[in-house]
């Protein structure tokens, strides 16, 4: 696997995407299908993209969501009336999965240069966008996340075509060993299965292009189940 198939490209801005206790809640999930040849990446989004609230979404280490797009299938016959863009996706591709994909994978994509940074955790918004409350459930049993790309060089980038596989690591987790670590319910475990928990959770933490926000996610789980369990 050293390229990704770029089927297509989505950009949104934020909206009102439904109302929570009364109160308007604005996203930029529902995007819309890029019809020209190319756009412009920057540090922080493809143009005609955004972010409602930087403090939980993009930002530097999630400037661009990529999904699978063989994903598309298992969604619908699990019941999900789902299409390419409706998880608020900048890229749907195809050529590899969440198996894959590695943190700290680093792919060029047109003249940018981007990085694989994390996987994505879902959110009340995608249940409110998709109309399911089980999406969120879902995703994380299913490790059907995708992940974000942090720009390394900014450029024009084509909205079909590929990106190419320019450096890896082999011993930086994928982004599915990335979902086990974050997701796992450690007290059912037994011993081994715990220490290879642990251990598998240890090599996470020791990706140095693991984003620093879910970087400090995992580091304060670990920390307080210690802290539950000590002595």
């Amino acid at each position: 696997m050293s390229t990704l198939e770029v089927n297509e490209v989505f950009v949104g801005r934020p909206s009102v995407l439904g109302a929570k206790r009364d109160v308007p809640v604005y996203s930029a999930i529902a995007k819309s299908r890029v019809d020209t040849s190319s756009l412009k990446l920057d540090e922080i989004n493809l143009a005609g993209d955004d972010q409602a609230d930087r403090t939980v979404h993009g930002g530097v280490d999630k400037a661009v969501y990529v999904y699978p797009a063989a994903h598309y299938a298992a969604w619908s016959e699990q019941g999900f009336a789902v299409v390419a863009g409706d998880f608020g996706e900048n890229a749907s591709v195809a050529g590899a999965d969440e198996h894959d994909v590695r943190v700290g994978d680093v792919w060029s994509w047109g003249d940018a240069l981007v990085q694989v940074s994390q996987p994505r955790t879902p959110c009340f918004k995608l249940a409110m966008k998709t109309g399911r409350k089980d999406v969120i459930p879902a995703m994380i049993d299913s490790g059907r996340s995708g992940w974000y790309l942090r720009v390394l060089r900014t450029g024009e980038v084509p909205t079909s075509g590929h990106m190419t596989l320019e450096e890896r690591d082999p011993v930086n987790p994928t982004i599915a060993e990335v979902y086990v670590a974050s997701f796992t319910n450690v007290a059912q475990l037994d011993e081994d299965r715990r220490a290879r928990y642990w251990a598998l959770l240890d090599r996470v933490l020791a990706a140095p292009s693991l984003s620093r926000q879910y970087r400090d996610g995992l580091e304060t789980a670990k920390r307080r189940w210690e802290e539950r369990n000590a002595g």
